[in-house]
């Protein structure tokens, strides 16, 4: 597995010279995540920063009856870590767990922060990848609060198609915020259109 993914990802997130960027690529290792296995559960500290280069994972909680709700997907060319765990140092509410096998480069807490201290440039990587995270996560909320299920799930199947050959429709209707049957009823008004 090469860095050239990682590096461009680098760049393009603020990190345009390209001697920095692989500087900071260099202290990435690699890393291996059988299907099936958790990349982070709940109860423990979000340690390590992902570029995710091959595969999907599924970011999901448990709700106050216990059952599993899908909060994200997360595929190749996108960073893998639980923002609040990570940066606050406490423990996760949410567990994140491979869809498929997965393979990307980690860099850990200690890490990535001394890159923000030591590293000016880095620290608008930093700003431009949360920005865009943070933007995500409010369009999706509102989403939520704003659009019918047909439309969620028109905007998931136009931005994230592959995640319907990886995940279990469960977990894309609770994702969806949807009951199974009526992702059924939805993915069959679909496709006689």
């Amino acid at each position: 597995m090469n860095r050239e993914s990682l590096i461009r990802f680098l760049q393009q997130g603020g990190l345009p010279m390209q001697g920095v960027a692989e500087e900071i690529a260099g202290q990435f290792a690699e890393k291996e995540i059988p299907k099936h296995a958790f990349f982070l559960q709940a109860g423990q500290i979000s340690d390590e920063y992902l570029f995710l280069q091959e595969g999907c994972l599924r970011a999901f909680a448990h709700d106050t009856e216990g059952n599993e709700v899908t909060t994200h997907f997360y595929q190749a060319g996108q960073v893998v870590f639980e923002v609040h765990s990570f940066f606050h140092r406490t423990r996760s509410r949410e567990n994140i767990q491979a869809l498929t096998d997965c393979r990307g480069w980690v860099i850990s807490f200690e890490q990535l922060n001394g890159f923000f201290h030591a590293i000016p440039a880095f620290r608008e990587f930093g700003r431009s990848v949360l920005v865009k995270g943070f933007s995500g996560l409010k369009d999706r909320m509102l989403g939520m609060i704003t659009e019918t299920a047909e439309e969620r799930y028109k905007k998931l199947l136009g931005q994230n198609p592959q995640i319907f050959q990886h995940a279990p429709l469960k977990h894309i209707a609770s994702y969806l915020g949807i009951t199974d049957s009526s992702l059924s009823r939805i993915r069959k008004e679909f496709l006689q259109k």
